[in-house]
């Protein structure tokens, strides 16, 4: 009777202690929704990506899937607003409503993309550099000054010069290329965590550097690495623009910072075709600043001490 019921109390406090983490999560992010509801703009900037992201999902059900197609293009090169084409074609006579669509699945897919690496890169250097002192700590970081001296678009353009023109291309260089600020706030961060008392103990009861970083350092960091990521998705988002814009990125993706070298090279500024110039330029405008908001409304739920609501 005692050997069953020992394995069966186990299962049943191991089962225990899971419901527990689970309501516990449930309940934070709860409360974090509470919180994230005060601020109205943030609550804008969450409508309009979810919208957008919706748009760029279902592009295909939206414009057809060969809207991108130069051989089928239904009308004639630049031809102004109409009820056919309500921003117009470009110099193919394709929709510029329909490119305007397929655009935001790439530049969309190159911001998330590349704040993520860059975010990933930055909470890894940040986090050693603050967990290990010494000369670990002294390299890291003046390899992270260096880089963070460094004007961050010259050297995304070197980058996706020597490299070959792709979607990846722009990704790797915006990521290797924007995570110092990051790697700075994550290694402030985990210097004020490690003065706490609990990781003492933890070190005492026999935890190693990787069970210190990962169980205790990391959760603690993570608050500050998402409000870090929305700022910088935005960021990414412009820079994925200009690279495309100065003809660095796939030649045979849509993207808006593309429809935008497209419509220079097209003759659109000095022709005046507003209507192939504005769109792509005041999309990219309102992602960013629908990514700002949120990172915003993030970074006052998650630092009270800021006290904004708005």
């Amino acid at each position: 009777m005692t050997t069953e019921t020992a394995p069966t109390e186990g299962v049943q406090k191991t089962t225990s202690a899971r419901s527990l983490a689970r309501a516990r999560k449930r309940r934070s992010l709860a409360r974090f929704w509470r919180s994230y509801r005060a601020h109205r703009s943030g609550l804008w900037g969450l409508g309009l990506l979810i919208l957008i992201a919706l748009i760029a999902v279902c592009a295909p059900l939206l414009v057809g899937s060969d809207a991108q197609s130069v051989t089928n293009a239904p009308g004639g090169p630049l031809e102004g607003p109409s009820g056919e084409f309500p921003l117009g074609t470009d110099q193919f006579g394709r929709s510029v409503l329909a490119l305007l669509v397929y655009g935001a699945r790439i530049s969309l897919t190159v911001g998330l993309l590349a704040a993520f690496l860059c975010v990933a890169i930055g909470t890894v250097i940040g986090i050693v550099a603050g967990h290990f002192r010494g000369w670990y700590s002294t390299v890291l970081m003046r390899i992270t000054d260096w880089f963070l001296v460094m004007p961050t678009l010259v050297l995304a353009i070197a980058l996706a010069t020597v490299m070959d023109r792709s979607m990846w291309t722009v990704i790797i260089a915006i990521g290797v290329t924007t995570w110092p600020t990051t790697a700075r706030l994550v290694r402030a961060q985990t210097l004020a965590v490690e003065s706490r008392p609990y990781i003492e103990r933890a070190r005492a009861l026999g935890g190693g550097h990787g069970h210190v970083m990962t169980r205790h350092v990391l959760p603690n960091v993570m608050p500050l690495v998402l409000a870090q990521t929305t700022m910088i998705i935005s960021s990414a988002i412009l820079t994925e623009a200009t690279l495309a814009f100065l003809g660095l990125s796939d030649p045979t993706v849509t993207s808006w910072g593309g429809m935008l070298q497209d419509a220079r090279e097209a003759g659109a500024v000095s022709a005046g075709d507003w209507w192939y110039l504005a769109p792509p330029g005041i999309a990219i405008a309102v992602v960013a600043l629908s990514f700002t908001l949120c990172g915003r409304a993030v970074e006052s739920v998650l630092n009270p001490k800021l006290g904004v609501r708005s």
